[in-house]
């Protein structure tokens, strides 16, 4: 694993008073990003089960569609240099790995140490060491080199990056001209129904199963509380063609529980 240097969170003087959204609270912008690392301390070695509890386990099959997007290659003679963003246990990048029959490469990237040490754990248990890097850094600002990756994905993380509009411009100063941006997050319900049990189970039972479970109710009350504060499929498709992707698409999941974005770099 891989730490970048200190100050590799950016800081602006005029963001000094700014506020974002913590759930459905507001703290301040140069804040939040210590409060994300702190739910991720504490969730680190049980996030495959937070995942399972709070998508009913359907992450598993959402992961399984949003590799299948990726379409990593299975021959030819270019290994693809992948980035997973938000990554840190390495099931994405595992999963690209594998699928790939040794024709990528894959480096993960998160903020969170605790996180990335998970990751590294099951990549050399996997057999996969020479296969995965490890690195710490910022989404907002990434140590890595222009043009360098020919597929960037992040699944279930850009909600809990502070400065969405930074990250997706550095995924695409990363990304090669002609090569996708993926991410996978939690969008907004369209079945009429579907939305009211969806938000008892959200915020009645989620919650109370976390407690259970990990002991620690808190982590599972702000994660339910950031996937409603995070824009719908359709504006977040608008953030990423700001950034400057073209081709912007998404597919709606299991009633738009979550959603496949993609984007490409001209």
């Amino acid at each position: 694993m891989v730490d970048t240097p200190a100050g590799t969170e950016p800081r602006m003087d005029q963001e000094a008073t700014a506020e974002a959204p913590y759930g459905f609270r507001s703290v301040p912008l140069v804040a939040k990003q210590a409060m994300v690392d702190s739910v991720f301390d504490r969730v680190a070695e049980r996030y495959d089960i937070m995942n399972d509890l709070m998508s009913g386990g359907m992450h598993r099959v959402w992961k399984d569609a949003f590799v299948t997007a990726v379409n990593p290659p299975k021959t030819g003679r270019i290994r693809w240099n992948t980035l997973d963003v938000a990554g840190g246990t390495g099931d994405i990048a595992t999963q690209i790995v594998r699928r790939s029959r040794d024709h990528v490469h894959a480096t993960v990237l998160d903020i969170n140490g605790e996180m990335l040490s998970v990751g590294k754990r099951r990549a050399e248990k996997a057999g996969l060491a020479r296969d995965i890097d490890f690195v710490r850094g910022n989404a907002e600002c990434l140590p890595l080199p222009d043009r360098s990756f020919e597929a960037y994905t992040i699944a279930f993380g850009i909600r809990n990056v502070p400065r969405r509009a930074l990250a997706l411009k550095e995924a695409y100063r990363v990304l090669k001209p002609g090569c996708r941006f993926l991410c996978l997050e939690f969008s907004t319900v369209d079945v009429p129904g579907l939305d009211r049990i969806y938000d008892f189970f959200s915020f009645h039972l989620i919650p109370r199963i976390g407690h259970l479970v990990a002991g620690d109710a808190e982590p599972y009350r702000y994660l339910v509380e950031s996937i409603r504060t995070f824009p719908n499929a359709e504006r977040f498709a608008a953030e990423i063609r700001e950034a400057g992707f073209q081709q912007v698409k998404y597919t709606l999941l299991s009633g738009g529980i979550a959603a496949i974005h993609s984007g490409v770099r001209i």
